[in-house]
């Protein structure tokens, strides 16, 4: 790989730049090759092979082949490889950050956190892989014994984002690999690097040949071979809501099951009760994390009435003081955005919003830096008519919207088609289950903006997804539980 910017890796095979095809490092049937460029400098890292259409069908043909074999490896073996893939990621996860912060853009000390929080779910899934268990049925009858078995779904496709380029891959293939699946990875375009190096100390792990692919590429093609093909019998997918659904009518023709972790609109109620330095530093800590650019992120702050102002006053200077920069200068707690499409969507949402009344407390513009960096931003007077109110922002604007009663907090918050993550402060034992019941989303996180751990069931409601990801739950998405009777067997 040929690159503009110098990665200063400790172990320079990580640096892969080719598809990852049935065990083999290969170019792409068309040798096309698509940047990978710094969304702090715009400077180019490399060049990445891009797969086609007949690059997924290969992936997923050697994967079929290697489904059976790889099916009935002992759940034991199959741990011990988890255990060492694992055990490999955390050896390398300061070159892993490297990788991720140079095509992301997060802070390096980010991007080492996100690294071994995937790793967990290797690991996590590494245990349950053990733990697969059917049932013995009590019978209806003498002779006759009931029994459940369950199996591995088959090919699995995965299709991971760019806001969490290595999480999202390991939170999706270690279930897979565990329940005895192989799976096809399609990483976003813009942060392949981070997939590659996953897919380099996989096949050092001992993951055999087949069994796990990684093919970069458009998403028309690529994606739409994973979503179309027979041989796969399940697509995971992390995105967009309209992509999410668009993959849903793909993979009805051949009755696939489809695992969706969609867009949020996540709400953080403060109520007037709330422990206010708890409640600033959740809010901070759901909004900023990777510049506002998570599907768990707080899109709307709701602040009652009686905490409101004191509320705003140090939240709006907490988020001042973040400090912006390039993701490998010490002391940054916010990179930039991902692209320019997301800094024009950051500033048409505070264009609406202060257009229908909202003022700017903080920010509210470009940053100093230029490119797509944007000043971390505070926004009060926030109404439901606001486009801020309804569309996931993906960027660092906070708008506070204020509320008067628990009942009013609740109806804002479930006021979305969004349904994934959720957050409120309260020191009301009785309001913490009041309201924890009655928010409609897969995720509440209570006195905290950090909800995230690999033994909870991770997922959304309502047009947010399907399934969960994460805990023993997550491990049942890619299993088929196969009832066994047998009769016969004698008085």
């Amino acid at each position: 790989m040929s690159t503009a910017l110098h990665l200063d890796l400790n172990d320079r095979a990580l640096l892969r730049d080719q598809l990852l095809i049935g065990g083999e490092w290969v170019d792409g049937a068309a040798g096309a090759r698509d940047d990978v460029t710094d969304p702090a400098t715009g400077g180019l890292v490399g060049q990445v092979a891009a797969g086609t259409r007949a690059d997924a069908r290969r992936a997923i043909e050697l994967a079929d082949a290697a489904q059976r074999d790889w099916g009935r490896t002992p759940a034991k073996t199959r741990s011990r490889i988890l255990r060492a893939w694992h055990d490999l990621i955390v050896e390398h996860v300061d070159d892993l950050a490297i990788l991720l912060t140079a095509e992301q853009g997060k802070p390096l000390a980010e991007s080492r956190g996100e690294i071994l929080y995937g790793a967990t779910f290797i690991e996590w899934y590494a245990e349950e892989a053990k733990r697969a268990y059917g049932e013995v049925i009590p019978s209806p009858a003498d002779g006759r014994r009931l029994l459940t078995l369950r199996k591995p779904i088959g090919v699995v496709a995965a299709i991971t984002p760019w806001n969490f380029p290595m999480a999202m891959i390991a939170r999706k293939a270690a279930p897979a690999l565990a329940a005895g699946c192989t799976i096809v990875i399609k990483p976003a375009p813009t942060t392949p690097l981070s997939a590659l190096a996953l897919g380099e100390l996989a096949q050092r792990a001992g993951v055999p040949a087949g069994v796990l692919s990684i093919v970069c590429g458009p998403a028309e093609e690529v994606g739409g071979e994973l979503a179309e093909s027979p041989l796969v019998r399940k697509i995971t997918f992390t995105g967009s809501t309209p992509v999410g659904k668009l993959l849903m009518t793909q993979a009805a023709q051949t009755v696939k099951r489809v695992s969706l972790e969609l867009g949020g609109n996540a709400p953080f109620i403060v109520f007037d009760d709330a422990d206010l330095d708890v409640a600033v530093r959740g809010a901070i800590d759901s909004k900023f994390r990777n510049a506002g650019q998570t599907c768990v992120c707080a899109n709307r702050i709701l602040v009652q009435d009686g905490i409101h102002d004191a509320f705003v006053e140090r939240f709006a200077a907490a988020t001042a003081a973040l400090q912006v920069g390039n993701g490998f200068d010490d002391g940054v707690e916010q990179g930039p955005l991902i692209d320019d499409r997301a800094l024009a969507k950051v500033r048409d949402h505070i264009e609406d919003a202060v257009t229908h009344g909202a003022s700017v407390v903080v920010g509210g513009d470009a940053h100093e830096l230029g490119g797509t960096f944007f000043q971390p931003t505070v926004l009060t007077g926030a109404t439901p008519a606001m486009r801020i109110a309804v569309d996931e922002t993906f960027g660092p604007v906070a708008p506070v919207f204020r509320f008067t009663t628990e009942e009013e907090a609740v109806e804002l918050a479930n006021a979305t088609e969004s349904g994934l993550a959720a957050y409120f402060c309260t020191q009301d034992l009785g309001r913490a289950w009041r309201v924890g019941e009655a928010l409609e989303f897969g995720v509440v996180g209570v006195n905290t903006g950090l909800i995230s751990y690999e033994g909870a069931p991770f997922g959304g409601v309502k047009q947010s997804g399907l399934g969960r990801e994460g805990s023993r739950h997550g491990l049942d998405d890619f299993l088929e539980i196969s009832y066994l009777c047998i009769d016969g067997l004698g008085v």
